[in-house]
């Protein structure tokens, strides 16, 4: 089917997807409980929306279209304190983290649901695989255009999100030397990775997307899991590199970062994005996977090298004034702070020397999901 048209929407306006992980609180593994949690969701009153995910031990929650940090973080509170009453009434543990750090991913059962049961037959063993935790963060554009160039701005700062969200250094009990190795599985999928350089909406439309149609490969933008993907029906583009956080004082932030980088970028008073910035796109992403904070940046322009730490605070620094316009400073000193104690990674590394087991890393986030 064609391509929707783009619908424009207020600019730098907000909208945050999380991805939680559903937890027996007697063995801290994985559990089934999305039926049940969704049936529970559907009788009371829900602060934005609730909707299943491929398998059945995930649920993903998401907020109203969102115009600052400050409200967005009072509606991701409100969702946290709905679902974490639905867990307690079910006996199940909810919180974050991008992998869960001992699950096996050939016991988890497919939600049934026509979407989640077509891309099973098409992908086999990674549809469960799949069963990984991320936050999505969509900004409001005010057409395509402006939505394909933010697109392409943003690649330089891809690994500044992958660093600061990453929680998923376990995989299978054992430590990856990841900082994210959630995003390992999202490669596994053909139409990962980066977007085309395109910056035209006509020319994406009636082009890239028009030729990828017919060849039969995809039906929707839903058909893509790029890093940063257009969302026509929204008006917005949607990052996708995140790990979901522990907290969601951590996911506000990282949205309140992006909504000010963007306010940013959009005065263009920096060099426009061409083709050859993404030479050091995959590169630059690994380190991040990789190292967290500690990895190495190369910039695409000047060719100089420094840590993500230091290339974040410089950043900071830059937004100050945009910030004050967006009323985002909150965020901003949430991010700054996080560049100084560690990112989520860095913490449960920590629960798991502090309490010995997998198992102690599991219930540590849970306890840290609660306010």
């Amino acid at each position: 089917m064609p391509l929707e048209p783009f619908k424009a929407s207020a600019p730098l306006t907000l909208g945050v997807e999380l991805e939680l992980q559903l937890v027996s609180l007697s063995d801290f593994d994985l559990v089934e409980a999305s039926p049940d949690m969704l049936e529970l969701m559907q009788r009371r009153r829900f602060p934005g929306h609730v909707v299943p995910e491929i398998t059945e031990s995930m649920i993903e929650v998401s907020t109203d279209v969102q115009v600052d940090h400050g409200g967005l973080l009072r509606q991701l509170r409100d969702i946290r304190d709905a679902l974490l009453a639905a867990g307690d009434m079910l006996n199940v543990g909810v919180c974050g983290g991008g992998t869960h750090p001992f699950q096996q991913w050939n016991e988890r059962r497919i939600y049934s649901k026509p979407r989640f049961k077509e891309v099973s037959a098409l992908y086999g063993y990674l549809a469960k695989q799949f069963t990984i935790f991320g936050q999505h963060v969509h900004v409001g554009c005010r057409s395509g255009d402006e939505a394909l160039f933010l697109l392409h701005s943003l690649g330089r700062y891809i690994p500044h999100f992958i660093a600061l969200s990453a929680s998923s250094p376990f995989v299978q009990r054992n430590d990856t030397l990841f900082h994210s190795a959630r995003l390992n599985s999202v490669y596994a999928f053909p139409l990962s990775g980066r977007a085309p350089f395109v910056l035209h909406w006509d020319e994406f439309e009636s082009g890239y997307f028009a030729h990828m149609e017919r060849t039969g490969i995809v039906k929707s933008m839903k058909d893509f899991y790029w890093d940063i993907r257009p969302k026509p029906e929204f008006g917005t583009i949607e990052l996708r590199v995140c790990d979901t956080p522990l907290t969601v004082e951590r996911a506000a932030a990282l949205a309140g970062y992006l909504q000010t980088l963007c306010h940013g970028l959009l005065e263009r008073t920096d060099a426009p994005p061409e083709e050859q910035d993404y030479l050091v796109y995959n590169y630059n992403r690994f380190q991040a996977c990789r190292f967290g904070l500690d990895g190495t940046l190369v910039d695409p322009k000047s060719y100089a090298s420094r840590s993500l730490r230091e290339d974040i605070q410089a950043t900071l620094q830059r937004l100050e004034a945009h910030a004050d316009t967006l009323g985002s400073r909150a965020a901003l000193e949430h991010i700054r702070e996080l560049t100084a104690v560690g990112n989520d990674a860095s913490y449960l590394r920590g629960q798991y020397r502090e309490r010995g087991s997998a198992e102690g890393m599991v219930e540590a986030a849970i306890e840290g999901f609660r306010p």
